[in-house]
């Protein structure tokens, strides 16, 4: 289950860019070999909230395309599909049958930024940093160089099998 909540009103979003990120996790996740029932939550804000959220949950004072909050915890930074068959899933990272992987904080007022400052499309930067997301709720992080050129990689893997490139 994946739950969308456009918390902003600067970019003009819909149910066209709902849909397209609903593709976009579910191919990922898919991609990642999550096989099981799974929620997701979304929600789209503005450059004033992301900063604010950003500011109380990591300290950092600034705006931020795209926060993650992952619920699992993945042992020696390993990933899901590494670890999902000798997890121990209880119920507090279920709901219902549903494996709760966490919530995406997605700026669209950045997201619009930055593809014009790389020279791409808005859909291209959204499907980029909820893959980005995606890949940090399931345990990958590039604060090291070497987690970094995995992530990338996979990132990149992912938007390629959709089709999904730099314009």
């Amino acid at each position: 289950m994946i739950y969308i909540d456009d918390r902003q009103n600067k970019i003009t979003a819909g149910e066209e860019l709902y849909s397209t990120i609903e593709s976009v996790i579910d191919f990922a996740l898919k991609e990642e070999e999550v096989i099981i029932p799974y929620e997701i939550s979304v929600v789209l804000v503005d450059n004033e909230e992301i900063k604010s959220i950003n500011s109380d949950t990591r300290n950092i004072d600034k705006e931020t395309d795209v926060l993650s909050f992952p619920i699992l915890d993945y042992p020696n930074g390993r990933v899901f599909k590494e670890v999902y068959l000798n997890f121990d899933f209880d119920k507090t990272y279920m709901d219902g049958s549903d494996l709760v992987l966490g919530d995406i904080v997605l700026s669209l007022e950045k997201a619009k930024e930055q593809s014009e400052e790389f020279g791409h499309s808005f859909l291209r930067e959204v499907c980029y940093l909820i893959v980005h997301s995606i890949l940090h709720l399931l345990g990958y992080d590039h604060i090291k160089d070497e987690e970094k050129v995995i992530m990338r990689k996979q990132e990149e893997n992912i938007l390629q099998k959709l089709d999904i490139r730099r314009e």
